[in-house]
């Protein structure tokens, strides 16, 4: 264990990278907490973190190394995760009575995301920089692309909305208008009430209207008809062996409607709160996870077990962790599908942006969520970058979409800062400013964009958001990494188990 210690001790005081102290703050440190904040404030909303902009920001304006401005950046977004968690644990989902974050798709997202992650995170150490780097730019360029495409069109969408509302609203006024005009000649107070209640209740009576009409056409009159067309002259319903047996069917029917509606109830009151089973087991996978990855070391940091990098040692607890994560994510996998089984069985209504977790989406869905984690992983990027822009592509909600990334931030976030305690890679008194900046730009940029949201009655400013970030992303860290190749021409991998030059 001394061996460890003094050989991780050794690897920090031999870097020549050393930053200088907070104190006194330089012109540099102004700018680059102001662009940390604006851009924060911005990716708020998406909940999609900002490493992206983050990690460019520290090292370029602010001159920290890579080494030390990912973990720098991995605080900065631990704390507007926290500042985004607090906020969306009050909040309610906006088209059903239940919590905003949705820990079924947490559930399947966050597993296969991290076994992904790992898997890229061992081809980053292999693969050339120049690759990577134009394979970063490719992909940050195409999910910036098609996720401002879809806010376009969600924009167009609500435009249209919002158009035909006003339009119907101003209808409704005029010809409320010119019905009391007919029919009221005798008081002027008299017109101004009767258009007032009738401009009010002109909507919902044609709601209610139409709906009358539905069960009058599709109800008890017509399935009567039907029941006593078969009827004998003088036979009363309920007479004879067969009569009964129907009766005794119906009677059936009902009972099972009854039972499947208290399992509906009962399904409707657990959603209510959050499932506290289901964060449990996502709690203690990050744990065992954390766990297994600190005590097996890797190229730059000894293990504390003695366990050598490349050794059947090493390959047996890579094993071990891929073997915990499937594991976990079978389980759920599991659980959902009982309850899709459960939902069709008392004809559940999903509401828009709901994902039905059938056999079929509880493949598909994780497969996708591993392939956005492997890049994720490979690129040394956040998976919130990824993630978010997945989940608005599934059809998710975005306000459903942002809480939900923001939320698996949080506890990625927390595991890789804590790694970075441990290794002993933390500026610290740079590290106590980041996350309060992190804390208060997020919670200044969330309750922002919820009052615009609110004011103009569009989600899709969630979706800008969230491609901006992954667009400005794109643009700093390719500046960054080609300032990089042009200090380090002779730079190279430095394979799984050694340091990259």
């Amino acid at each position: 264990m001394s061996t460890f210690w003094s050989d991780t001790v050794r690897y920090l005081l031999s870097t020549d990278d050393d930053h200088d102290p907070l104190y006194p703050l330089t012109t540099n440190d102004f700018i680059g907490f102001t662009c940390a904040t604006l851009g924060l404030m911005v990716a708020a909303g998406g909940g999609v973190g900002g490493g992206g902009i983050l990690v460019p920001i520290y090292i370029l304006v602010m001159g920290f190394s890579p080494k030390h401005a990912i973990p720098l950046s991995n605080v900065t977004v631990f704390g507007g995760a926290v500042a985004n968690t607090i906020l969306n644990s009050i909040k309610r989902h906006p088209l059903a009575d239940r919590p905003l974050v949705d820990w079924d798709l947490i559930l399947v997202m966050e597993p296969l995301t991290i076994a992904g992650a790992l898997i890229g995170a061992f081809l980053n150490k292999v693969l050339p920089e120049q690759l990577l780097v134009l394979m970063l730019v490719a992909l940050l360029s195409f999910t910036a692309n098609s996720t401002l495409r879809k806010a376009i069109q969600m924009f167009q969408l609500e435009s249209k909305v919002l158009r035909d509302d006003e339009q119907y609203r101003t209808t409704t006024t005029t010809t409320t208008t010119t019905t009391t005009t007919t029919t009221t000649t005798t008081t002027t107070t008299t017109t101004t009430t009767t258009t007032t209640t009738t401009t009010t209740t002109t909507k919902e009576s044609e709601l209610t209207t139409l709906a009358k009409r539905e069960e009058t056409s599709g109800g008890t009159p017509r399935s009567s008809l039907v029941e006593h067309m078969e009827l004998q002259d003088g036979e009363v319903p309920g007479d004879g062996g067969e009569l009964l047996t129907t009766v005794s069917l119906a009677a059936a029917e009902a009972a099972a409607a009854a039972g499947q509606e208290d399992e509906l109830t009962q399904m409707l009151n657990e959603e209510r709160d959050a499932p506290m089973a289901n964060i449990l087991l996502l709690v203690t996978m990050f744990v065992v996870v954390l766990f297994v990855n600190i005590m097996k070391g890797g190229g730059a940091f000894p293990s504390p077990l003695g366990i050598r990098c490349g050794s059947n040692s090493f390959w047996v607890a890579n094993v071990i962790m891929l073997a915990w994560i499937f594991a976990i994510s079978f389980l759920a996998r599991s659980y959902l599908i009982r309850r899709y089984e459960i939902k069709r069985r008392v004809h559940y209504h999903y509401v828009e942006g709901d994902i039905q977790w059938n056999p079929r989406a509880t493949l598909i869905y994780p497969t996708i969520c591993c392939l956005a984690g492997f890049f994720a992983g490979m690129f040394g990027i956040g998976g919130g970058i990824v993630k978010g822009p997945l989940m608005l592509a599934m059809g998710v909600h975005p306000a459903v979409s942002s809480a939900t990334s923001a939320c698996m931030i949080l506890f990625t976030s927390f595991t890789a800062t804590t790694s970075f305690v441990v290794f002993g890679l933390l500026v610290w008194d740079y590290a106590y400013v980041c996350l309060i900046i992190g804390f208060l730009a997020t919670l200044v940029g969330q309750i922002g964009l919820s009052y615009l949201m609110t004011k103009f009655q569009r989600n899709s400013l969630i979706a800008f958001s969230i491609g901006g970030v992954v667009l400005l992303s794109a643009l700093l860290m390719t500046i960054q990494s080609l300032v990089s190749m042009a200090e380090s021409s002779h730079h190279h991998a430095g394979g799984i188990c050694g340091k990259a030059d």
